[in-house]
């Protein structure tokens, strides 16, 4: 790669089994680690109840898996012990990388600290990052914006032009668990891609089944239930009879990576026809299990995966999240070279690998990041706003097997809805040319904040006061209340009970600057929507227009989600936004009525 740009300020910190002046290169130009607030809360990481390295060197694999898939270089014959084997790439493998240690194991599990998260974005930022992917989040209930380390940090590397990527969490799939959830990152859902790992497990030679992932002696049949049963505790339980497999069904994915306990995995439907077949035997027939293949464009996809964090947003009902999805089920890359693939005490498997098999939102969040980083490369001028109303604004609600059916849930088969996909798949290409953006500059993000009924106080918790932007001068009681009136490249409205009027104001980035641009509308169930103008006309003087769409409610209803879209097109792009509207029409004696929904750990920071 070419020398490091004058303009960076980063470095390498030397720590334990980490050494600067052999680990860092042109590729990775930073890295850091941050403890004090871990110890301080937790102990000692000696401490913590499994091995680490007292540097920002990677030892659980998270984010050495998350870092290069957003930056990752060309690697041929990358495989997992000869599993989804070919050549693997970054999104974005030209970009450089800097790595920002602030998450720690503790007992086999991720834990970070709002000290030690808030210490690594002021770093970044410092340092000249133009990407920062952090696949972390809080669990419900969430903070306030103004405690949040995430929406702190994120605030002000958007008030530096740096784009902010975030994980949408693994608490699928019940409505309203969804985090990092502030309007000025970018929130990724996860989902399937169309390749999967397939076992044929055949009964006494002549009757078989599929599994859709990967001796002698005993074999468990186990059915799992939402809930009640654990693959971890069927794992456990196997292990504890000396079986020598478990064969574990269940009718959804599971956030897993590499198991301790060899286990194939069916659905519900191959898992019943296995247990019949197996009651017409009088003693236990003879399972032979074949080898594992990867088989690519056979499957569904994509599918939104089962533990992606769902909306609304539990304090910014206003705001659709997640944003996006991508994929993030059994997502391959790269790993620490001294850890086995699953570091559990109990795991039969203790050989180091080179590569690695993830789930989770984790893994979603990177593919993300690393095409911000391609359109940050492409378009240098773009801010955070426009790159993500870009990817939103062209993502794809159709699955890519038969192009012509919507996304569905992987655990229910229902089709999906943008509180599971945000706006949609992600479209890198597409998002390249999106014809119109939607931007937004630090005095609307605190405008929203004084709608959301934050004080001064609060609202200045979140600013970088370093910056020279336009928000010093603004107070609260100059803004008008409307909340669903920021420039975001969705429209949602949690609490509709009469005709209401937003605006929005778009710009044309297409090559022509002279472009017509015709409206269509698919209406929320009870919901009258009228755009105003139903033509935007463009040109070397108006590359803005600003558009109002009222909702009228239609119906009677109390807190039912309904979804519609809005889109823009000139024949060649096609500009859409997700519309959410939940109609409140039926007056309740509690205020506070929760709204129903209708059927419904840290990565590496990149500079490009």
């Amino acid at each position: 790669m070419n020398p490091i740009p004058f303009t960076w300020k980063g470095k390498c910190v030397k720590g334990e089994q980490f050494n600067p002046e052999k680990a860092c290169n042109n590729k990775l130009i930073g890295a850091r680690y941050y403890l004090q607030g871990f110890e301080n809360t937790y102990g000692s990481l000696n401490k913590s109840g499994n091995p680490e390295y007292r540097s920002a060197r990677d030892f659980l694999g998270h984010g050495t898996h998350t870092a290069s898939t957003a930056v990752g270089s060309i690697v041929e014959e990358a495989s997992l012990l000869g599993l989804g084997l070919g050549t693997a790439r970054g999104g974005a493998p030209r970009a450089r990388l800097a790595i920002y240690k602030a998450c720690w194991g503790k007992d086999y599990v991720g834990q970070c600290t709002e000290a030690d998260v808030l210490a690594a974005f002021d770093d970044a930022l410092h340092d000249g990052v133009h990407v920062i992917s952090a696949s972390i989040g809080a669990s419900p209930p969430l903070p306030e914006l103004f405690e949040s380390s995430n929406s702190i940090g994120s605030f002000h590397a958007m008030q530096l032009g740096v784009s902010v990527v975030f994980a949408a969490g693994n608490d699928g799939p019940n409505p309203g668990l969804v985090t990092n959830v502030e309007p000025w990152s970018l929130c990724v859902a996860a989902s399937s891609v169309d390749r999967m790992f397939s076992t044929n497990v055949i009964v006494q030679g002549n009757f078989s089944v599929t599994n859709t992932k990967s001796g002698s002696g005993r074999v468990v049949l186990c059915f799992s239930r939402i809930g009640p049963v654990e693959l971890e505790e069927a794992q456990e339980a196997a292990l504890g009879i000396n079986a020598s497999a478990l064969i574990f069904v269940q009718p959804f994915t599971t956030l897993s990576g590499p198991d301790f306990f060899p286990t194939l995995y069916l659905d519900i439907l191959q898992g019943t026809k296995l247990k019949h077949h197996l009651a017409l035997f009088m003693r236990l027939p003879r399972l032979e299990i074949v080898a594992t293949k990867t088989i690519i464009g056979k499957s569904l996809a994509p599918k939104v995966a089962f533990f992606s964090s769902r909306g609304p947003s539990s304090i910014t009902p206003n705001i659709l999240k997640p944003d996006i999805t991508a994929p993030g089920v059994n997502i391959l890359a790269a790993w620490p070279r001294k850890t086995p693939p699953t570091i559990i005490p109990s795991s039969a498997y203790k050989t180091p690998v080179s590569w690695n098999i993830m789930s989770g939102t984790s893994m979603s969040c990177p593919h993300i990041s690393g095409i911000v980083a391609l359109l940050k490369s492409a378009h240098p001028c773009w801010s955070p706003a426009i790159i993500k109303s870009a990817m939103m604004t062209t993502a794809y609600t159709k699955d890519q097997i038969t192009k012509g059916y919507n996304i569905v849930n992987d655990e229910s088969m229902k089709v999906s809805d943008p509180f599971d996909v945000g706006a949609g798949h992600v479209d890198p290409v597409k998002a390249m040319d999106p014809g119109l953006v939607y931007d937004m500059k630090t005095i609307d993000y605190v405008l929203y904040l004084c709608n959301l009924g934050y004080n001064q106080q609060q609202i200045n918790a979140l600013i970088h006061p370093s910056c020279n932007d336009d928000t010093t001068t603004l107070t609260c009681s100059q803004v008008i209340k409307s909340k669903a009136n920021i420039n975001y490249p969705s429209i949602t409205v949690s609490n509709l009970h009469s005709r209401v009027t937003i605006s929005r104001t778009v710009r044309n980035v297409g090559l022509s600057k002279f472009a017509m641009y015709f409206s269509s509308v698919v209406e929320p169930h009870g919901v009258e929507v009228v755009v105003w103008p139903r033509v935007l006309v463009f040109s070397w003087f108006r590359e803005e227009i600003t558009y109002y769409v009222t909702l009228v409610p239609t119906k009677k209803s109390r807190g039912m989600y309904d979804f519609g879209e809005i889109v823009w097109s000139d024949g060649v792009h096609r500009v859409r936004s997700p519309l959410v509207v939940c109609v409140n029409t039926i007056t309740s004696l509690d205020d506070g009525i929760a709204h129903t929904h209708n059927d419904y750990q840290l990565s590496g920071f990149i500079t490009s």
